[in-house]
């Protein structure tokens, strides 16, 4: 059975965007060679990652030309080229198409869609957007969050999590410090279910 790990960039005060639209791209952001390495291998070593649709196209309107793109440093070409050739699901009712080893579960039963693509999974799953990962959170499938806190408060902007009201009890599994103040913090949910049913 594969691992749902939500994966995100945060801010002390657990916001992920500070002005709509900025897609996780704000001034607040520290991220260095050393952190884009780490994301790197970690990206690589997944399975399969799956995006909600509004993450999708901010990925998708960056990292396939950045791999080419020669003004930019190796690290990120790198990332730019492990994006697009990572197998990928997008979560979205409104796209019919989708390039770059892309596939598109939409529908009703997308969250029985991926509890079953969970289930058949080896490997680690990353997620990608609050809305999705909101819903698998309240699916019982989200199994770990992998976040990168920014030393910085932004005091407004788009949370974590969208609309969740309970408490979430977690494991810290690992952690870890970078140069810029930077921290990660690798955590399992307590309460994800071992099976793929929902």
């Amino acid at each position: 059975m594969g691992r749902f790990i939500y994966s995100m960039q945060v801010s002390l005060d657990l916001r992920i965007e500070q002005v709509p639209g900025d897609n996780g791209a704000g001034e607040w952001l520290r991220v260095d060679e050393e952190l884009h390495r780490e994301a790197n291998a970690r990206t690589r070593a997944l399975a399969l990652m799956v995006h909600g649709r509004v993450y999708y196209e901010a990925m998708e309107e960056y990292w396939p030309r950045s791999s080419e793109d020669a003004s930019l440093p190796d690290v990120m070409r790198e990332y730019g080229e492990i994006w697009t050739a990572k197998p990928k699901v997008l979560v979205s009712r409104t796209r019919r198409s989708a390039g770059h080893n892309t596939r598109i579960i939409g529908g009703d039963d997308a969250i029985e869609r991926l509890a079953a693509l969970r289930a058949e999974t080896d490997g680690s799953i990353s997620v990608g957007g609050a809305a999705l990962a909101t819903q698998l959170l309240r699916a019982g499938l989200l199994d770990e969050l992998l976040l990168f806190t920014h030393p910085s408060i932004l005091g407004f902007g788009r949370p974590l999590f969208d609309d969740y009201d309970l408490p979430i009890d977690l494991d810290l599994l690992e952690q870890r410090s970078f140069e810029q103040g930077v921290t990660m913090h690798h955590y399992a949910v307590r309460d994800a279910k071992e099976t793929s049913s929902c």
